[in-house]
């Protein structure tokens, strides 16, 4: 087994805001008794939260049922359209996947909803890059136990952890593997092992945290 990357997705691979809040706004629209409506500017708010910590965000007066039915709406509609249409890649983000995977084993692990990470992969056609993913709304589990999920699943040695916001940084140290920060992303990070400016600056940092 080589050493090992695991990605978060939003904020860190792509950006899928831009499509989401429209998706959103439409289910919106459908139900009458919703007058909220987003921008995409909201949306950083909302990337690497679970679909239950973005329905209470949203709809903090209704019920966790109200909540979950609208969101599952929500994410049904992303990934249908994600999968056909996906979403705005971060620069040079296929070559340097092909680059890291010359030496590492490539991993995601997501806070999103069963079937987002495949759509990433699908409309993209980056299956062959990752080895293993998981995502919050397929095992019920926090990040930093789906991180450790997939490091034993997969008897992971050495590895790290690569996202943008504290919430990825705290996965990681649940996991006890090192964070590299995305600062190019939605969030911030308190203490990282190492930080990147670009998607492009991975390998080398990679190497310095990891080897």
């Amino acid at each position: 087994m080589k050493d090992a990357i695991i990605f978060d997705l939003d904020g860190t691979l792509w950006d899928s805001s831009g499509e989401v809040y429209k998706i959103w706004n439409s289910v919106f629209e459908r139900h009458p008794e919703i007058s909220l409506r987003i921008v995409q500017e909201d949306m950083g708010r909302f990337m690497g939260k679970t679909t239950e910590e973005i329905g209470s965000m949203l709809f903090p007066e209704r019920s966790s049922e109200y909540r979950m039915q609208i969101m599952d709406e929500c994410g049904d509609r992303e990934i249908v359209y994600l999968s056909e249409n996906g979403a705005v890649l971060y620069d040079a983000a296929e070559e340097t996947l092909r680059r890291l995977k010359e030496t590492y084993d490539l991993f995601i692990v997501s806070n999103c909803q069963d079937g987002y990470v495949n759509a990433f992969m699908s409309a993209h056609h980056l299956e062959h890059y990752f080895t293993d993913i998981e995502m919050s709304g397929r095992t019920g589990k926090h990040k930093g136990e789906n991180i450790k999920l997939i490091i034993e699943r997969n008897h992971i040695g050495k590895c790290i952890y690569v996202g943008d916001t504290e919430g990825d940084e705290k996965a990681a140290r649940y996991a006890g593997i090192p964070f590299i920060y995305a600062k190019y992303g939605f969030g911030k990070a308190v203490a990282p092992d190492a930080s990147i400016d670009r998607l492009a600056d991975l390998p080398e940092i990679v190497r310095m945290v990891i080897g």
